[in-house]
């Protein structure tokens, strides 16, 4: 696809320089050029008042958008588990896959045959399973090569994976080797209903907006998406399917993982497997307030979270940090106290089951996404529900 100007029409009015937000038109001997700057947004193809510009359609542009049938999944493993955001991808791509009349597929590297079969009884129709021991650990090269092999051959329409460090380092690679479009750390995914084309939603420009991106003509429609934003599916142990064994014959890689080293610390704490979290932000204070915090996930038995402003100020490590450049969590409660809710923050937390909010602005955009909402100061409020907390408990 791209814009085209007749020249023999064209009067050199101009009229068009100045509707193009990228500069991408100049004058050419009178006429108007289209260069390489041009973006497509179509924006002079309205202006122009002797209809001198189109759009026009290449043989590609046909073909591609014609390959390709299914929706697949990348699940990843590591030491033979396989990670939750696969599993939360299968649900997504449940609901993907029954928009466009297509099937469901997972695609597993390493694992074991029941790995395989456990992918099914979560939603999978079908399972691309490869158990060379060239896969079993992670390794950028061999997994790239082997996916994109397999792309080749199959011709899914959508492919996704999880904007983990795995999903990060190798998904990349296969969107270059295919030349397909990437999205990454998306937060929803939808079909467009007139096009059928994948729209791909993520923060942009600091979380100030949420843009949606949709790849019109390459294929497949890559992205990566966060863990627990989406629900996993539901996992039914009758559940039939089809698994096909995959070969990495022909796969090579220049380099050997030779031994994985997991960091061990006391204060390591993992957010996203956590049940009920705790979080502060700015209105906490300081670390006087985050002690309150703490006693309250003490009684509670939760993991303590913050905003960014939080950290920021130093009041707690950046592990503890949720949001758009922090950790994306889903737990079953979430409870945030002196947090306003910037969009930053509410990407990486509004999916959790249920959102307590404690705030003294009862304008706080934190309500908005809010289950139950406390309009009041969180220093005063916090030691009356660990009060309640403890008497309930017998404590």
């Amino acid at each position: 696809m791209y814009i085209k100007v007749n020249r023999a029409l064209c009067s050199g009015c101009e009229a068009c320089l100045q509707s193009c937000p990228y500069d991408a038109i100049v004058m050419k001997d009178g006429k108007a050029v289209i260069t390489e700057l041009c973006q497509l947004c179509r924006a002079c193809l309205s202006v122009c008042p002797e209809g001198a510009i189109s759009e026009v359609k290449e043989a590609s542009d046909t073909k591609e958008t014609a390959q390709g049938k299914g929706v697949w999944v990348f699940a990843e493993q590591r030491d033979g588990k396989i990670a939750g955001v696969s599993l939360e991808l299968l649900g997504a791509g449940r609901g993907l896959a029954q928009k466009l009349g297509a099937e469901l597929s997972a695609v597993l590297f390493g694992g074991t045959a029941d790995d395989a079969q456990e992918l099914i009884r979560w939603g999978a129709d079908k399972v691309f399973h490869c158990s060379d021991p060239l896969l079993s650990a992670f390794n950028d090269e061999p997994y790239a090569a082997l996916l994109s092999k397999l792309i080749v051959e199959q011709k899914p329409e959508i492919v996704l994976t999880g904007a983990t460090p795995i999903g990060r380092s190798f998904f990349p690679r296969v969107a270059a080797k295919l030349r397909a479009g990437l999205t990454a750390d998306c937060t929803s995914l939808e079909i467009d209903a007139e096009t059928k084309n994948l729209l791909q939603i993520r923060p942009a420009f600091g979380g100030n907006i949420m843009a949606t991106i949709f790849c019109p003509h390459a294929r497949p429609q890559m992205a990566t998406v966060r863990p627990r934003v989406m629900k996993r599916g539901e996992h039914d142990p009758s559940r039939k399917g089809e698994v096909v064994s995959v070969s990495a014959k022909g796969i090579a890689s220049r380099t050997k993982v030779v031994e994985t080293v997991k960091e061990v610390s006391e204060t390591a704490i993992n957010l996203q497997d956590a049940n009920i979290i705790v979080a502060g932000g700015r209105g906490m204070g300081g670390d006087k307030g985050f002690q309150l915090l703490y006693e309250l996930a003490e009684v509670l038995g939760a993991s303590v979270a913050a905003s960014r402003a939080a950290v920021d100020e130093g009041w707690i490590p950046y592990r503890h940090q949720v949001g758009q450049t922090g950790k994306t969590v889903g737990p079953k409660l979430y409870i945030a106290c002196g947090i306003s809710g910037a969009v930053q923050h509410l990407v990486g937390m509004q999916s959790s089951d249920i959102i307590i909010a404690i705030n003294k602005n009862p304008e706080a955009p934190i309500f908005s996404v809010a289950t139950y909402g406390i309009v009041g100061d969180a220093h005063e409020i916090i030691p009356m529900l660990i009060r309640k907390i403890r008497e309930a408990k017998g404590l």
